[in-house]
């Protein structure tokens, strides 16, 4: 693999996490009948442009209307659409977004139909709530994915007025606990909205005075501006994302694609470079107290801001100390099951383990079969989506999050314990999100990335965090806020 093939994959990988802390989520939150009235006679369109680093590079509409169905029934439709337009290693990727849901009189969700569509990928997810509960369909084209999600209430959507937010909320430093479902992911996590009181703000050379609210969740922050009426002005995300209400004129005058999105979230590291053929790394490393982060375990040792990282051994001697053996492949059950997005139990990707491995039964031998067989069958390709094991197989594309979802179930297919590990890896003159595995030999857990063909990774790969899909997502905490220092061997 060349250089620049090297780079243009590694840091696409996390394109599927920027997109998530664009798009809109779906609160859940019981509101009051006369909190409702603001939101339900919204009959108009609302337009924000969103901005990354000043460009416009897109925008969002949402769309409001009262409809009647059945006898006595009433409630609302919702429209919302978004299209966006980010640069890659300088070539643009348009992404589109929309969503069609119903809700009741108290804006209890009832349908939602969300479709998204991206160079190499397209997704619908159709849904119903029955009480609490979200029933739901995934077909991402190449597979069709059933599940449902239990919350803590009735799903709410959130729309372009939180009047509630002003009536629940207002003394500065109150805090409210809301569990949102989030359509892009298609799960469930809960957020801490923070009243920080009024402050003037200077939009569009107007000056407005407004209320400002921190959210936040898995240890990522979103500051948005509301006014008195409750609307929606402003909205931070992560990144450089900023939504701001527009008319439809502007909002959807796109002209550029803004910044190139991955170098502007690479970190930028000190200190020297090790040697290739080092055994051991030590790297300072600094980021939000927030953040959930899982930097201990494996080969990594972390302490008082130092972060050691033994190469492991391969294959594994086999260890005779069964507790040790135990504490180091604790985690067993999440990695040996099947998930959502990890298939591990489809025909199609246990018939093509079989293949792969042939009549190997070793599990120290059988994973360099699934290693080599990932890296030289999937093309090395960006995909802004969700990275799911089964459509991999079939379409035979990905970056990093695809072959890592890939890789995962044809190993857990096999009874061995799999985990998909996220942080970031070297690449030149910094640091780039990335995703690989780890799995359990002999009581070991050994990295590896099918990316590039490491068995084990080499002491670049800093894991932040262990888990699927839904657990990947919390690394954007880190976005902006992590800093890295290689410190000298000796030390």
């Amino acid at each position: 693999m060349t250089a620049r093939i090297l780079k243009i994959f590694i840091v696409c990988c996390w394109l599927a996490l920027l997109v998530s802390l664009v798009q809109r989520d779906f609160f859940i939150h019981a509101l009051e009948s006369d909190e409702q009235e603001i939101l339900i006679q919204a009959k108009h369109q609302q337009y924000y442009g969103v901005h990354l680093h000043n460009n416009r590079i897109g925008y969002v509409m949402e769309d409001i209307r009262p409809y009647a169905h059945g006898e006595g029934e009433e409630g609302v439709r919702i429209r919302q659409q978004a299209s966006l337009r980010l640069k890659v290693l300088n070539s643009v990727q348009p992404i589109t977004m929309k969503l069609n849901a119903t809700a009741g009189n108290g804006l209890q969700l009832r349908t939602f139909e969300f479709f998204f569509s991206s160079p190499f990928y397209k997704t619908t997810a159709k849904g119903q709530v029955n009480g609490n509960t979200v029933h739901f369909t995934l077909d991402t084209g190449g597979a069709t994915i059933k599940d449902s999600i239990t919350l803590q209430g009735p799903p709410i959507l959130p729309l372009n007025q939180r009047g509630y937010l002003l009536s629940a909320l207002s003394t500065k430093g109150d805090k409210l606990k809301i569990p949102f479902f989030d359509p892009f992911s298609l799960a469930a996590r809960s957020s801490v909205v923070t009243y920080n009181g009024q402050e003037k703000k200077l939009l569009n050379e107007r000056i407005y005075q407004l209320h400002h609210f921190t959210e936040s969740y898995s240890g990522m922050k979103v500051n948005f501006w509301l006014d008195d009426q409750g609307k929606v002005i402003q909205q931070r995300s992560p990144a450089g994302f900023i939504f701001q209400a527009e008319p439809k004129f502007k909002a959807m005058d796109i002209r550029d694609s803004g910044d190139e999105l991955l170098s502007t979230v690479a970190v930028q590291y000190t200190g020297k470079p090790f040697q290739e053929n080092a055994q051991n790394a030590t790297y300072q490393v600094q980021f939000p107290q927030e953040a959930e982060v899982d930097l201990n375990g494996g080969r990594q040792h972390f302490a008082n801001g130092r972060l050691v990282l033994q190469k492991e051994m391969f294959p594994p001697q086999p260890t005779d100390d069964a507790q040790t053996s135990g504490e180091r492949c604790s985690d067993n059950s999440a990695s040996l099951t099947a998930s959502r997005y990890v298939q591990a139990d489809d025909p199609a990707i246990r018939a093509k383990a079989q293949e792969i491995i042939g009549q190997e039964v070793d599990p120290v031998r059988q994973v360099p079969l699934l290693v080599e067989w990932v890296y030289k069958n999937i093309e090395k390709r960006p995909v802004i989506g969700l990275p799911d094991a089964l459509t991999t197989l079939q379409s035979g594309k990905g970056d990093c999050n695809e072959h890592a979802a890939l890789f995962a179930a044809l190993a857990r297919s096999l009874s061995i314990p799999t985990t998909i590990a996220a942080g970031v890896t070297r690449q030149k003159n910094a640091f780039y999100y990335h995703a690989w595995n780890e799995v359990c030999l002999n009581g070991q857990w050994i990295s590896l990335d099918t990316t590039v063909n490491q068995l084990p990774a080499d002491l670049y790969h800093i894991r932040f965090t262990r888990g699927d899909l839904e657990g990947q997502l919390a690394i954007g905490a880190l976005i902006g806020k992590l800093q890295i220092e290689i410190l000298p061997a000796q030390e």
